[in-house]
């Protein structure tokens, strides 16, 4: 699972360095303004860590608080997917090293506000896919996918606009984000079943 990801986010990069690049920066020109000053898409960017810290907090508190093993499963496999995601893009940061489209591309590239940290993958991304998917796992219900989904879309789509990431950094943040929550889920029903 995990080499599949890496693979992956290895040919987005190879991609992206050579064919890809002027297309990549026509999009990203399309979606971010000249003044990205909309306070709606700077607020679905922040939303990012508190909601996903507070999905597997909630579940583990309740999970504990009933003594419901398989809600604290669930509490477990979000916090588990948020640790994965957040190991492979930090590793992923340190090794491909590219820089915000914004440093690269001042003159056409305009940032609601300048960011320390390398651009690809987007950790904002792949934190909201996780926890997305890792809440679609533990409840498949419309009313919690659908909304999960729309959420980490709409901040796929506020890291562009807000002039921060480029579409494939945006795209590899997704894939990881949810191949986290796979593995996750995978790793925890393996330890809970064993435990049984």
């Amino acid at each position: 699972m995990l080499k599949s990801i890496l693979i992956i986010i290895g040919c987005f990069y190879f991609f992206t360095n050579t064919h890809a690049q002027n297309w990549e920066v026509k999009l990203l020109d399309n979606i971010n303004p000249t003044n990205p000053t909309s306070k709606i898409w700077k607020t679905f960017s922040s939303t990012t860590y508190p909601l996903a810290l507070a999905a597997p907090a909630t579940m583990l508190a309740v999970g504990y608080l009933k003594k419901d093993k398989t809600i604290q499963q669930k509490g477990w496999t979000v916090a588990g997917a948020l640790f994965i995601n957040t190991a492979i893009v930090q590793g992923l940061k340190l090794t491909i090293d590219r820089p915000r489209p914004y440093e690269t591309f001042p003159t056409i590239i305009y940032p609601y506000e300048y960011k320390h940290g390398k651009s690809f993958p987007s950790g904002h991304v792949s934190t909201a896919f996780a926890t997305a998917t890792s809440l679609t796992l533990a409840c498949k219900k419309w009313y919690v996918v659908i909304p999960a989904y729309a959420w980490a879309t709409s901040v796929a789509y506020s890291k562009m606009y807000l002039g921060e990431h480029y579409p494939t950094d945006v795209l590899a943040g997704a894939i990881v984000g949810a191949g986290s929550a796979l593995l996750s889920n995978w790793l925890t029903e393996k330890y809970f079943n064993k435990k049984k």
